[in-house]
């Protein structure tokens, strides 16, 4: 069984994926969607990706904000859990996201990714962080 981890933003979902021993977590891609309401496709292909890589369990990013308190993007990433878990039939981790972005921003200066090229990957790299700092828990 493996875990995938989802960014879940209003264009993007960056998605990872854990080896199958869950020891390490790789980006896969970031689905784009056309409008922030329709969820449809996005949820179609991330049931494609659940089946390629036999996922067992999905860690999706919680976007509370640095005072704990949460916003708008908590209540709709609560929402697209529900219909996740409804759709999928896996269990759904919210996980604290706080300062994967900047973590993801830093990842690619170390990288020396372009500016211009950050856009193409930074959801993808926080999905891999969100994941990644999760197994690290759950190892301990």
């Amino acid at each position: 069984m493996r875990i995938m981890g989802l960014d879940f933003g209003a264009k993007t979902v960056g998605v990872a994926v854990s080896d199958p021993l869950m020891v390490t977590a790789q980006g896969v891609e970031i689905i784009r969607r056309k409008q922030a309401s329709k969820l449809r496709q996005t949820l179609a292909r991330i049931e494609e990706l659940i089946t390629e890589y036999e996922v067992g369990k999905i860690v999706l990013g919680l976007p509370k904000n640095m005072d704990n308190s949460e916003g708008e993007r908590v209540e709709l990433t609560k929402e697209f859990s529900e219909k996740l878990s409804r759709r999928t039939g896996l269990e759904v981790v919210m996980w604290d996201e706080r300062l994967t972005t900047v973590m993801a921003d830093k990842a690619m200066d170390e990288c020396a990714v372009r500016k211009e090229d950050r856009k193409e990957y930074v959801d993808m790299i926080a999905a891999t962080i969100i994941l990644q700092s999760y197994m690290d828990s759950v190892k301990k």
